[in-house]
């Protein structure tokens, strides 16, 4: 996350460094290399073939050439980038909006993500599913994960799920509204009745992880609050049901605060 957008934080190409950023307030997908130099390709509606060619240039240009994957993940059909010409929608709108709810999810999440003291990924986006999430991990390992998600190898799946963890976040959703969502890996016995708050959270049987709609948190006479409950609640099931070590994972991140309002 960035103050205006999205961000792939600094890249190393050889001896020098780049990062794209996606300006949801200008509109722009910026390319900044350490060199001084930099390029702009305007967000706007145009197909997904024509932009991933503007991409690619544009890091030509910088003399940033790369190889990347060219099709999407997790989706279905997976359409190559390079021959999507029928995709070409771009509000900037909707594209600002989901930016600030993102926003918003980052810094609550963040806080959350305090409270743990060993191995915890960062807040960061998916590109795959859209999603914003961050995970944690109690130490242990993992059984061999089953794979299966479309367009990405089921040694990528393997990997990101080799140690056992417990995994929030915020998706925008396939359907009407997007959802908070919480799940774990593997999931101990008991953990989809296992009981969460705040009282609009449930249990998804066709996701598989909990889920709290978006809606229900904006409405809440105290949203942090109601996101930080789910967030929780929903992680203690995973550490509760699955004997984590909580003594030796945890702490609080105010402990300090005492001493810094004496000094």
């Amino acid at each position: 996350m960035t103050p205006r957008g999205l961000t792939t934080s600094a890249i190393p190409h050889g001896g020098d460094t780049f990062d794209i950023e996606f300006d949801f307030i200008d509109h722009q997908l910026r390319i900044r290399s350490s060199s001084g130099a930099s390029r702009s390709i305007q967000l706007k509606a145009q197909s997904v073939a024509d932009f991933y060619f503007k991409v690619m240039a544009a890091l030509h240009e910088l003399g940033l050439d790369t190889r990347i994957q060219s099709r999407p993940n997790e989706v279905e059909p997976a359409v190559p980038f390079a021959e999507d010409v029928e995709r070409a929608s771009y509000d900037p709108a909707a594209a600002n909006l989901f930016w600030r709810q993102l926003l918003q999810a980052n810094r609550v999440i963040g806080q959350f993500r305090s409270r743990f003291v060993v191995k915890v990924s960062p807040v960061h986006f998916f590109w795959g599913a859209m999603d914003l999430a961050c995970t944690r991990f109690s130490g242990g390992t993992a059984p061999i994960h089953p794979g299966g998600s479309p367009n990405v190898g089921d040694w990528v799946m393997e990997e990101g799920y080799s140690r056992e963890l417990s995994s929030c976040g915020f998706w925008p959703g396939g359907g009407d509204e997007g959802a908070f969502y919480a799940y774990a890996y593997p999931a101990p016995d008991g953990f989809a009745d296992y009981q969460v708050g705040p009282e609009e959270a449930f249990y998804s049987q066709d996701y598989r992880p909990f889920l709290l709609p978006y809606e229900a948190v904006r409405q809440a006479a105290d949203p942090d609050q109601a996101l930080t409950e789910f967030l929780q609640d929903t992680y203690e099931a995973a550490a509760v049901l699955g004997n984590w070590d909580r003594a030796a994972l945890e702490d609080d991140p105010d402990r300090w605060k005492v001493r810094q309002s004496r000094a």
